[in-house]
């Protein structure tokens, strides 16, 4: 299963904002094995996915799971429309939010965020 998180990579911490997230972390999880590394997927900005056009590859295409720390209405189903479901969390460490879905634990709550709101006014009139 590949688990895709979003990090701030100065910070080495969670991203909040997913739709504009140009830095993720992709594990490639085996069941009983160890915590995987992370891979990290520098996006362009055609390629971050409140601007991505779905009209080519994406490097994100094939992940099964995406972590991040917020994320609007439009983003959760644009991405499950490319088969992938988004988590939510307030953990800030990426390695610790992965340790938890692998575990089947739910993740921690998350912190109040004013792009997320701003992110629902948007998705009114999103096209995803």
């Amino acid at each position: 299963m590949k688990i895709a998180i979003a990090v701030d990579p100065q910070a080495c911490t969670v991203s909040g904002h997913a739709g504009k997230a140009r830095h993720w972390l992709i594990h490639d999880c085996q069941p009983g094995a160890p915590l995987p590394p992370g891979e990290l997927v520098v996006l362009t900005e055609q390629q971050l996915p409140h601007h991505f056009k779905d009209d080519g590859p994406h490097p994100l295409h094939g992940v099964e799971v995406m972590v991040a720390g917020s994320a609007g209405d439009g983003f959760v189903r644009h991405m499950a429309s490319w088969g992938a479901q988004v988590l939510l969390t307030g953990e800030t460490e990426p390695q610790l939010a992965l340790a938890h879905i692998l575990a089947g634990e739910a993740l921690p709550e998350t912190r109040f965020d004013i792009t997320t709101t701003l992110c629902k006014l948007r998705d009114l009139f999103s096209r995803h």
